[in-house]
């Protein structure tokens, strides 16, 4: 069976109950559940059958027991998550927008584990053992300097075993704080073009696309991938998130895969969302159904339906992870997307 290796931070995730502000849910309870992308795409790829593998470090507490044990109920291999004596688990809280008003998310993950852990400390050559896809994202090196050097090393060493390498882009401005006084839009620009290199696979919306890489074509989706395959020669893909948000609670959301040696640009169908339950791990979700369709060998055309569809689903599911199944996904995919029940 094909293996695919994430790796990046695991968090634990506060929050607030229903629509509430933080100024009303706190003092009270947060509803607490672990996320971060690479744990999201890897938890997506078990659960559609994949034998995937999940790579971090975490604290010798748990907290971090019972994150791995939460992972290893989904079907993700753990066996190379390391565990340190210093460090903690990092954690964010979340406060769901509604309507016209915002979501917005508080990091907490400053000095976790993942952020100190030096590259020499991860044993490559387990982890990649029988690897045919490695994913990483844009968040883990916008953690710290330390983050991007793992991330790095990562890239280089998946690139030395030919394993096939996907970036989603990820930016999250409120990150990319770590070589003042770099703005976070430039240093995220400097870091991300020295992980690109060995990246085969590109993931990201258009702002991912236009902020980390200073290209300027969102008026033109072929444009900008060209331009962005051209920028980074050992590309073969770039797929990209599209959406057409009215609301934080209903967005429409698609999907476009370009091919490199074809020249073409496939697009996937659109999909109203009117009710978004959740709207955090959708492009993760969207990113996992992308590999699980090229370890399945699909048609382009195919592969950017089954990837956009996974995503759509994804928005219907509270927390980071998506359940979705590869039966639901292909039922959207083939035009039923009605919300009957099954019986």
């Amino acid at each position: 069976m094909s293996r695919v290796v994430t790796l990046g931070e695991v968090m634990l995730r506060l929050a607030t109950p229903g629509f509430a502000r933080f100024q009303q849910a706190m003092p009270g309870s947060l509803n607490t559940s672990f996320a971060g992308a690479e744990a999201s795409i890897a938890v997506s790829l078990a659960y559609l059958g994949i034998n995937a593998a999940f790579v971090t470090a975490l604290p010798i507490n748990a907290i971090a027991d019972a994150c791995i044990a939460d992972l290893r109920s989904l079907g993700v291999e753990t066996k190379h998550i390391l565990r340190t004596h210093e460090g903690r688990v990092g954690c964010f809280f979340l406060e769901h927008g509604a309507n016209q008003r915002g979501g917005n998310v508080i990091y907490d993950r400053d000095g976790s584990s993942v952020a100190i852990t030096p590259p020499s400390a991860y044993d490559w050559d387990a982890i990649f053992a029988g690897c045919e896809w490695f994913v990483i994202s844009g968040i883990t090196p916008a953690i710290s300097r330390n983050a991007a050097e793992v991330a790095l090393i990562a890239v280089q060493e998946a690139a030395r075993r030919k394993i096939k390498v996907v970036c989603d882009m990820n930016y999250r401005t409120k990150l990319w704080h770590w070589a003042p006084p770099l703005s976070a839009r430039d240093l995220a620009t400097r870091t991300m073009k020295t992980l690109l290199p060995f990246v085969h696979v590109f993931v990201g919306g258009i702002s991912d696309a236009t902020a980390m890489l200073g290209i300027d074509h969102s008026d033109d989706l072929h444009a900008l991938a060209k331009q962005i395959v051209a920028q980074f020669p050992n590309l073969t893909h770039a797929a990209f998130t599209l959406r057409d948000g009215s609301t934080s609670t209903a967005q429409c959301f698609s999907g476009a895969l370009y091919e490199a040696t074809s020249d073409t640009l496939h697009t996937a169908p659109r999909y109203t969302i009117t009710q978004i339950i959740d709207r955090l791990g959708a492009g993760d979700a969207f990113t996992a159904g992308l590999i699980f369709s090229f370890l399945q060998n699909s048609t382009l055309p195919t592969a950017i339906s089954f990837a956009t569809a996974a995503g759509c689903l994804a928005h219907s599911i509270e927390g980071d992870y998506n359940y979705s199944t590869r039966t639901e996904i292909e039922t959207l995919m083939q035009g039923d997307g009605g919300g009957r029940v099954s019986r």
